[in-house]
């Protein structure tokens, strides 16, 4: 990247690591220097919570505010009535509207962590594309809007074209999707003077789209900037854990549990993700990655306390991490472990080692409580575990006990009164 940005806002896409690719980075730099640009990411409501994979997206939106812009954040009420079917090998399970708003109430309390929506220049948005794709008429739609696609460059679209090619099948509506989404960059920019669509790398088809719409409909210079698509150290998609989707709503996931996963992290990742997921200087993240050894342990619960301060607030990382060095350090009971209550009536006349792990949510199945007392990973209060099928009565659990699976996750049981 030999471009020498003067907006605040690209400079920081480029140097923190955020930036993939970009449809004119003079123009959009030249827009970003003479004023307030709105720009947006659309968010489809496919289940109550966004997870970590969405968390390089907020940071950009995040980015956007903190130097001057104006971040739009598009509920996808609409579009999720469809689903996204870039680089999917199968059409998702369609939700009814009710399914919709409720997690688009579930996403909301998320972003407040991360953008300030007020009504100034720079205050954020929340606009659900729903309000323009529920009302369309289907003929006058095909005939102001659909006459600008091609259907040949739509198919020559990698998201497309990749789906195609291992004769795996795209329906009719899905197609729509790319029309759809082109059709919010034109009524966000219509309505709010939006300039910038925003989106991960699989996104870029769809963004050009919507340039392309905008400018053929309206005359109007729009912009595209994509993120790149991460991936850990070791392969796997950002925001999955050996134990599933890492979720960003509390509810979901406690703070504890969100802390640990960043605690977690891989050696070669941690001055990458220091860069993307706090707001750390530059070059205190070279510093904090250039570590080695023991050392960079360190850097792992910096980036652990400061992640988790941006979105559950400073005492909830604080927590975690005092939580974590209690439970690591010192072998004590960590109060903030998460925690499976039970009542004497739930517990009649006790439960199982197996069910117990299955139950704090340590393992997925019965069949994996089961494997992992096997293979000598499960352990109470650091005591090993060698019978799944050991009991425990209420006389056991009378004071709360530490559940442990390996080394690295914790939970505690306590029997309530």
């Amino acid at each position: 990247m030999t471009y020498h940005p003067k907006s605040e806002f690209m400079a920081t896409m480029i140097e923190r690591g955020f930036l993939a690719d970009c449809t004119d980075y003079q123009g959009l730099d030249e827009a970003l220097s003479k004023g307030v640009v709105p720009g947006y990411i659309g968010f489809d409501a496919t289940a109550k919570s966004l997870h970590v994979g969405s968390l390089i997206q907020i940071m950009m939106l995040r980015w956007l505010q903190k130097t001057g812009g104006k971040p739009i954040t598009l509920m996808g009420g609409g579009t999720t009535k469809i689903g996204d079917p870039s680089f999917r090998a199968e059409e998702r399970p369609l939700l009814t509207s009710e399914q919709i708003n409720a997690n688009i109430d579930g996403i909301k309390r998320v972003f407040t962590a991360y953008v300030d929506y007020n009504d100034g220049p720079t205050g954020a948005i929340m606009v659900n594309n729903a309000e323009w794709l529920d009302e369309l008429g289907y003929i006058e739609f095909l005939r102001d809007i659909g006459r600008h696609f091609s259907v040949n460059r739509m198919l020559s679209f990698e998201s497309v074209k990749s789906r195609l090619d291992r004769e795996q099948s795209l329906s009719f509506l899905e197609f729509n999707y790319m029309i759809l989404q082109a059709y919010d960059f034109l009524e966000l920019h219509r309505r709010y003077g939006c300039l910038l669509q925003m989106g991960g790398s699989d996104q870029w088809g769809n963004i050009v789209n919507g340039i392309d719409l905008t400018r053929r409909v309206l005359e109007d210079e729009v912009y595209g900037l994509t993120s790149p698509l991460l991936t850990t150290s070791d392969g796997r998609k950002m925001g999955k854990s050996q134990d599933g989707a890492v979720w960003l709503d509390r509810d979901m996931l406690s703070p504890y549990e969100f802390w640990q996963f960043w605690r977690n992290t891989a050696d070669a990742d941690v001055g990458r993700f220091l860069k993307l997921y706090t707001e750390l200087p530059l070059d205190e993240c070279e510093r904090l990655g250039a570590l080695s050894g023991a050392e960079t342990n360190e850097a792992k619960v910096v980036l652990a306390n400061e992640v988790t301060a941006l979105l559950h607030g400073q005492s909830a990382a604080e927590a975690a991490a005092a939580t974590a060095r209690e439970v690591f350090e010192k072998g004590g009971m960590g109060a903030d472990l998460p925690t499976l209550e039970l009542t004497r009536a739930e517990l009649g006349q006790g439960i199982s080692a197996a069910q117990l792990i299955l139950r704090s949510g340590l393992v997925k199945s019965g069949k994996e409580a089961k494997r992992l007392i096997a293979e000598n990973g499960a352990r109470i209060d650091d005591v090993p575990l060698t019978d799944p099928g050991q009991m425990f009565d209420a006389g056991a659990l009378a004071s709360p006990v530490k559940l442990s699976a390996g080394k690295k996750r914790h939970a505690l049981v306590k029997l309530l009164d």
